[in-house]
């Protein structure tokens, strides 16, 4: 069923600017009085007058020491899953990373992943995205410091809402995240790379931030965890990576999941680091968080340290991520809600409805958090 029509923009959907613009010629608001209703509206969780804002309600929170999981309830009885992750500085103070979800399960089938097995139920709009800022701010009660494209979903299969979502949150009048203090993470798709580096080469996005989930030493290995790899290899990822706008200045975050047995042994750790030799980037290693029913465990902490120490040693600039949230399902690649997967078709409101194998083995897109 179609959703009625808006007769009032919706402030999680628009930057200011549209805000504004829309609200004069509907002929409901002034220029000034619609910029600060919009302010305040971000600022202060006050809705405006007209049509209520697109809020959904949280249904679910799981924690975790001071990881929060929480998701918000949407219409078909899907839900969004997104993380709040405490960052402790070195003064002792918090501060918080949100990490939100771009879509309602994925469609990249990577095999370490919670959220592939769920299939793409749902591309979520621009509102959907914001909302979960929204949500951590003003009914949470933590307002993020940083953003992270890594929830459930790949975000450059879904650009379209992605990026407006990004021109939101970084928007003066709204959320102000800088853009520096946003990262969208890519299983690696090149033209979703290239599209993103046009945002990132806009003034005031100039220090968007890349993440790419490489998570493999050479194309055989990751076509078999991220069959991505055979549309995308390698060799395509890195003539994007080396594009992207701002480098050599510009650091790109490469992230790799660390798999016993798959792809962690020293030789694997030589052979993405000379991989890597081209890039200025920070390769972040993931101890792998195993997906209900994985057929891989967690690696050994001494595993992780050899394989960090010897990306050290090869002069590649490496941080270990810190894991969070693993027991309620909340660390990188555990999202996704098993009696959502389990349905077969799901109405997807102004879009096609989809149908979903029920037994799907596939994992998805990585979600990764950024370091401790």
């Amino acid at each position: 069923m179609q959703p009625p029509t808006r007769q009032h923009p919706d402030p999680l959907g628009c930057t200011a600017a549209e805000y504004v613009t829309a609200s004069v010629e509907s002929r409901s608001v002034g220029q000034g009085a619609a910029r600060a209703a919009y302010r305040r509206f971000h600022r202060e969780g006050v809705a405006p007058a007209g049509d209520p804002p697109g809020i959904h309600p949280i249904g679910r929170r799981e924690i975790e020491g001071e990881t929060i999981k929480f998701t918000l309830t949407l219409p078909g009885d899907l839900e969004t899953e997104s993380v709040l992750i405490p960052m402790r500085r070195r003064d002792g103070s918090v501060t918080r990373t949100l990490c939100v979800s771009s879509q309602i399960g994925c469609a990249m089938g990577c095999r370490f992943c919670e959220t592939a097995r769920m299939g793409l139920l749902r591309n979520l709009g621009t509102s959907d995205i914001v909302a979960q800022w929204h949500a951590a701010t003003h009914q949470v009660g933590h307002r993020p410091k940083n953003i992270v494209f890594m929830g459930m979903g790949e975000p450059t299969d879904n650009l379209d809402a992605v990026i407006p979502a990004i021109r939101v949150l970084a928007d003066h009048d709204g959320p102000a995240v800088a853009a520096s203090n946003i990262s969208v993470s890519t299983v690696g798709n090149p033209n979703g790379i290239r599209r993103l580096g046009d945002l990132a080469a806009e003034p005031g996005f100039h220090r968007l931030n890349l993440a790419v989930s490489l998570n493999a030493p050479n194309d055989s290995i990751r076509a078999e965890i991220m069959p991505v790899d055979r549309a995308w290899p390698m060799d395509d990822l890195m003539d994007a990576m080396l594009g992207w706008p701002g480098r050599p200045k510009s650091a790109i975050c490469v992230e790799y999941v660390l798999i016993p047995g798959v792809n962690d042994g020293l030789e694997h750790c030589d052979e993405v680091c000379e991989y890597l030799r081209p890039l200025r980037c920070s390769l972040n290693v993931i101890p792998y968080n195993p997906r209900r029913d994985s057929p891989w465990p967690a690696p050994s902490e001494p595993s992780v340290r050899r394989f960090t120490d010897r990306a050290i040693e090869n002069g590649q600039f490496t941080k270990r991520r810190g894991t969070k949230g693993r027991d309620v399902m909340a660390a990188c690649g555990q999202l996704g809600n098993p009696e959502i997967r389990r349905r077969r078709r799901v109405t997807t409101g102004d879009l096609i409805p989809v149908t979903v194998r029920a037994d799907r083995k596939a994992g998805e897109g990585i979600q990764a958090y950024p370091p401790a």
